[in-house]
């Protein structure tokens, strides 16, 4: 018999008996940060959560994801929605669930790394402001990155969940690099650090049934953490590899409600449930409360983001994420940036160069930040390279990556690309071996002067240190010192829905283009008119065009009409 057992069945009434589950699994939603994040570009606003909010908090979620990741750059920026006051209002509705942010280590929220006193500053802030878990990852799986911020969150009396990026050089699980011991050393070395669980990250929806369920084996034998598993639909694989954690005994699972499932997005929480009913796994929730809130989302909020979601085709799988092993999200931006410079034909050839752009530096875990630098590196290759010499344009990214700013790479750099791009690199053109951060100077102090009579307390001196232009720009709007553009403004479900039905019409080619007409010369009989509306007058003019006139005169009545004689 296959020791892929672990899930047991019990008998049960189910109109009126749903026993307790022994060892239910713990499940964290990620509908209000990876859901719209992943579907919506991130587009999510604070006000279309509290709806659903307090309902959320009774189904009995382990966390709800709530913030982090690129929420804190697109809710200033785009939004004009103050991020820490996000974590501040759904605190007011959920009391019951812990909150989760993914944290993207010494990059903080940002993309670069960022100086010791302004990680410090913003994890202490994060905390205060009322979050619970904080999930910290690094791109490089380079866990020096996580020596400032994890005593910070251990200091705050917070949970520390370190994660391993998930990624691969071969078609499955294994070889030189991304082998089931580099995941089980990574896992040790995270409890080490002090971890309170331990994550998978499968940002890409690599992770097969069968791998998943060996890494989650191999990781309970290894450590005491509870192992998380997160893994992104794109490549059609998580639900199964779900499952397959599950009998392997993993803890936690990552799900989003059904709408805002699937796609690049992750798995749906209900099918879940149901799958899992009546088993000694069973995670107790109630598929009812769950039909009630994606009512809700689906009848109110999303009609406002549906004009985001990718409906370029018609499959909720990428087959690309399969074939080269890339998040679907950085496959769109190449496609895009191909797109901009008129070279969309070259797509084929930026597959094959991107395995080998990577291997180049350092076979780096395919995850923001390094997907892009990766990937734009890729693209200048095809298009700018020639015959006789490759890397001619080499970014300033892939520049501090080869002189170690992000980190330490899972395979050594190819020295000839490493000694072409420092050439000339203003710090220096030996790379470091040190922890990135030790070579940066302070930045939170310089900040609070450069910000000084605009801020009005430390969060946002913390806003203004990330990002420096747009949250200049964004606390401008906030203290009314500047007027925010119409594209910032919330749009109602009203308009949301006007909308659609215009482009709905457009598309059945019902909307006629109004021909332009020249304004026709004013007539002799134009009239002046003074027409008023509530407190507002207006001057209209009135022009005859024809037919019978606008304005007849007739002769006044008299008061009263003569009397009548009788003959």
């Amino acid at each position: 018999m296959s020791d892929h057992n672990e899930v047991k069945s019990t008998k049960m009434n189910y109109s009126v008996d749903r026993p307790k589950a022994k060892n239910p699994v713990k499940i964290e939603d990620l509908t209000l940060r990876d859901g719209h994040q992943s579907l919506f570009a991130t587009r999510g606003r604070t006000e279309d959560m509290i709806p659903v909010a307090e309902m959320m908090d009774e189904v009995g979620f382990w966390a709800t994801e709530t913030w982090g990741g690129a929420t804190f750059d697109t809710m200033h920026r785009f939004l004009n929605e103050d991020p820490w006051e996000r974590i501040r209002t759904l605190k007011r509705y959920m009391k019951k669930t812990p909150f989760s942010m993914l944290l993207r280590a010494q990059n903080l929220v940002g993309y670069r790394n960022y100086a010791d006193d302004l990680a410090r500053a913003f994890v202490d802030r994060a905390s205060a402001n009322g979050m619970d878990i904080f999930r910290t990852f690094d791109a490089l799986n380079d866990y020096r990155n996580f020596e400032t911020v994890v005593p910070v969150i251990k200091e705050c009396g917070k949970h520390f969940q370190g994660c391993i990026c998930y990624t691969m050089t071969e078609p499955r699980l294994g070889g030189d690099v991304y082998n089931l011991d580099y995941y089980v050393n990574k896992a040790k070395a995270l409890e080490k650090m002090g971890a309170d669980s331990i994550c998978v990250k499968d940002m890409a929806g690599l992770i097969a049934p069968y791998d998943a369920y060996e890494i989650v084996k191999a990781l309970k034998a290894a450590v005491k953490a509870p192992i998380h598993l997160h893994s992104h639909f794109t490549s059609g694989m998580a639900q199964m590899s779900h499952l397959k954690a599950i009998e392997a005994g993993v803890d936690i699972i990552d799900t989003c409600m059904s709408p805002y499932a699937f796609r690049t997005s992750h798995p749906a929480i209900e099918p879940l449930v149901m799958a899992l009913l009546g088993t000694n796994r069973d995670t107790g929730f109630d598929i009812r409360a769950l039909a009630d809130i994606n009512e809700i989302l689906e009848k109110e909020i999303l009609p406002k983001y549906r004009h985001l979601l990718d409906d370029t085709k018609l499959s909720i799988i990428d087959i690309n994420v399969l074939l080269h092993q890339t998040p679907g999200g950085m496959l769109s931006n190449l496609v895009n940036q191909l797109r901009e410079m008129d070279a969309l034909d070259k797509i084929d050839e930026v597959y094959a160069e991107l395995p080998r752009v990577r291997k180049d530096l350092g076979q780096v875990p395919l995850v923001t930040p390094t997907s892009q630098i990766v990937g734009i590196q890729t693209v200048n290759n095809v298009l700018f390279d020639d015959g006789k010499e490759r890397y001619k344009m080499i970014t300033g990214q892939v520049k501090d990556l080869c002189y170690g700013l992000y980190g330490k790479t899972a395979t050594p750099i190819n020295p000839e690309v490493q000694k072409k791009a420092l050439k000339g690199y203003a710090r220096g053109e030996e790379p470091i071996t040190c922890r990135p951060a030790q070579v940066l100077e302070p930045e939170l102090a310089k900040a609070q002067e450069e910000v000084k009579g605009l801020a009005v307390d430390i969060d946002d001196e913390v806003l203004y240190a990330i990002y420096p232009v747009t949250g200049k720009k964004f606390l401008k709007w906030k203290y009314g010192k500047e007027e925010p553009p119409e594209e910032v403004r919330a749009k109602t479900l009203e308009e949301a829905l006007a909308e659609q039905e215009l482009v709905k019409k457009a598309k059945a080619g019902l909307l006629v283009e109004k021909e332009e007409k020249e304004a026709p010369a004013k007539g002799e009989n134009l009239r002046t008119f003074n027409v008023f509306v509530d407190d507002d007058y207006f001057e209209v003019g009135v022009d005859e065009v024809g037919g019978s006139p606008v304005i007849s005169y007739m002769q006044q009545m008299p008061a009263a009409a003569p009397a009548q004689f009788a003959p």
